[in-house]
């Protein structure tokens, strides 16, 4: 039995919800999201909280019960608080610039890297090459962040590379440590 289901999804003040259906709508301070959900999941509003049920004992409804649930938490913290993700540029000449919803990343490719960033997400800069991430849709900022990530990953000599903020790299000792 999903642990994570059974607890009820607490609605923050200023946040609305329309359920029609599978289909949920939910309305903050900083946006709105909205998903379409198995139909194997009920979900019931009771005053200031959000109840799931499952129509099912299996172990796949149970699974999705509890997915559910999270996805729905998620969907309420976004569009009150929102989300974040910071990712760090190490090297030696790497910069980065943001100008609108272009990225330009210079990592040591003979030409910069151009990535355009989705509808809904936000880029800072700072002057110590972090890019900070910021959007409603946790999936999206962690997807995009990914997508980033992937253009130069930290490699395990001299950790040059895009790293997660809170990412450790295993650092392998070159050829001069082994003798």
């Amino acid at each position: 039995m999903s642990r994570i289901g059974k607890e009820p999804v607490q609605l923050i003040s200023g946040v609305k919800i329309e359920l029609n259906g599978t289909h949920i709508k939910v309305t903050g301070s900083k946006g709105a999201l909205e998903r379409d959900f198995r139909p194997e999941i009920e979900i019931k509003q009771e005053g200031d909280t959000l109840v799931f049920k499952p129509k099912g004992n299996s172990k796949r409804v149970l699974a999705f019960w509890g997915m559910t649930r999270t996805l729905v938490n998620n969907m309420v913290q976004g569009v009150s608080n929102g989300f974040d993700k910071k990712l760090i540029v190490e090297g030696v000449g790497y910069r980065v610039k943001v100008s609108g919803t272009k990225l330009t990343l210079n990592v040591g490719f003979s030409n910069p890297v151009d990535f355009v960033l989705p509808e809904g997400i936000k880029a800072e800069v700072d002057k110590d090459n972090v890019i900070t991430l910021a959007g409603v849709d946790k999936e999206l900022v962690g997807q995009t962040a990914a997508r980033i990530r992937d253009i130069r990953k930290p490699e395990p000599y001299k950790g040059k590379g895009i790293r997660y903020i809170d990412e450790h790299i295993v650092r392998k000792v070159g050829k001069a440590g082994a003798a």
